[in-house]
């Protein structure tokens, strides 16, 4: 029986519950606004299945890759609208013209981050850009398993324990499942996504009027016409997180609204802040909200199980001084003979790169998150919205260390 003792041993994967042939275990999401399982002892009959198909209790060993690319998806449209090289795309259009179907994390109606399943190319869209927030897993391992039965190809991506979840739900090595996964700093909460959105829109300036200080009223979580508000009022119509405006390197957060005017046109309005200054990717780089277990993954070294491991490729120029356009490289690193027969057949821009220099620059490849000393006080500051705890915890401080590379390095630019 799944017992959590301890949050930092569960990833929140869902598997125990997808696997549970009772349905006795639901996700419950705690204060700190992530899912765990809760078991009813009085249905549960001690089969033993969710601990069995639990990630982090079986945990398995780290691998090495059989190829590493630096990568870039022809398509500039495509690949600007993707987090980096827009690979993903080119991965999931050739499963759909052999017939299959592509699992990956959306936004629903409600602006939540959650996994399901496209069958047409131009649902793919959904899929594209990071989500810096834990998806729901939902039922999508019973849906891809079904699928994968009826010898339908599947691609289903997702973070390394969202993978390694799916390998032990399956229990069974499928020719026709494309596990594809991606190097993961962390899942920060979806609790506190919602509220940070939820603050931003309300305390977000009108674009136009000159109006300060206007409530919006926008469709997002916890929010609904049952709670009395004016759902007619301001809307979300799109979030990005790696808003590329301003280049691959200098992204931004970028959310759209639209207000219907009395009139009834819609007019639309943009709140874009970069990576520095958007408030929620500030908490987030500064990991002071990730889940407990993000800081001792057990998921790390590519033992996730997936056949494609996909990321940016940060500074790729060092590496290949030509490919990097500003409009987005990828990482690619092959994992399976499945996994290199997919690379090969899609029509990318493939370069030849190192598992060393690729470690180097995505440490998250091998290592977990740090805790923040200070994410303690973020979670229990009730008295304060999230505007002003990121204010407090996230201030840019230079440490000591910091301080002196940066001097060493002027030094040695100036010899």
């Amino acid at each position: 029986m799944i017992n959590i003792k301890d949050k930092s041993n569960c990833c929140g994967c869902n598997a125990c519950v997808q696997k549970c042939p009772k349905q006795c275990i639901s996700m419950r999401e705690d204060y700190e606004g992530f899912l765990y399982p809760y078991v009813d002892k009085i249905l549960c009959i001690d089969c033993g299945l969710c601990e069995k198909t639990c990630p982090v209790i079986n945990s398995k060993e780290e691998r090495k890759p059989l190829n590493v690319f630096a990568a870039k998806n022809p398509n500039d449209e495509v690949r600007m609208q993707s987090s980096s090289g827009g690979i993903f795309t080119l991965l999931a259009e050739n499963v759909i013209d052999e017939g299959g179907v592509v699992f990956g994390a959306g936004f629903n109606e409600r602006w939540e981050v959650v996994h399901s399943f496209v069958e047409k190319k131009e649902d793919l869209a959904k899929f594209r850009g990071s989500k810096y927030v834990q998806s729901k897993v939902g039922n999508s391992y019973k849906q891809a398993e079904a699928f994968l039965k009826q010898g339908r190809k599947v691609l289903y991506s997702g973070t390394p324990c969202q993978i390694a979840g799916l390998k032990q739900y399956l229990r069974k090595d499928y020719v026709n499942l494309l596990a594809v996964d991606f190097i993961c700093h962390g899942v920060p909460s979806p609790g506190v996504f919602r509220t940070y959105l939820r603050d931003e829109i309300n305390n977000c300036s009108a674009r136009h009027g000159g109006r300060k200080n206007t409530v919006l009223l926008p469709c997002i979580p916890l929010v609904s016409e049952k709670d009395g508000l004016d759902m007619k009022g301001m809307k979300i119509r799109s979030i990005s997180f790696r808003d590329k405006r301003n280049g691959w390197k200098k992204f931004g957060f970028a959310l759209v609204f639209s207000e219907a005017s009395a009139e009834g046109e819609n007019s639309v309005l943009l709140s874009y802040k970069p990576l520095n200054e958007n408030l929620f990717l500030r908490g987030f780089l500064k990991d002071l909200y990730l889940r407990p277990s993000c800081y001792s993954c057990e998921i790390k070294g590519l033992s996730s199980g997936s056949d494609i491991t996909i990321a940016d490729y940060w500074n790729i120029h060092t590496l290949i001084s030509n490919i990097d356009d500003d409009k987005g490289v990828s990482a690619i690193v092959v994992a399976t003979d499945k996994g290199s027969i997919a690379v090969q057949e899609m029509n990318a821009m493939l370069f030849d790169a190192s598992w060393e220099d690729l470690v180097q620059k995505n440490p998250a490849l091998v290592r977990s998150a740090l805790i923040n000393k200070d994410r303690t006080q973020f979670f229990q500051a009730d008295n304060r919205t999230f505007e002003e705890k990121i204010q407090i915890l996230c201030k840019n401080k230079v440490g000591v260390k910091k301080l002196l590379r940066k001097i060493l390095h002027k030094i040695i630019v100036k010899k």
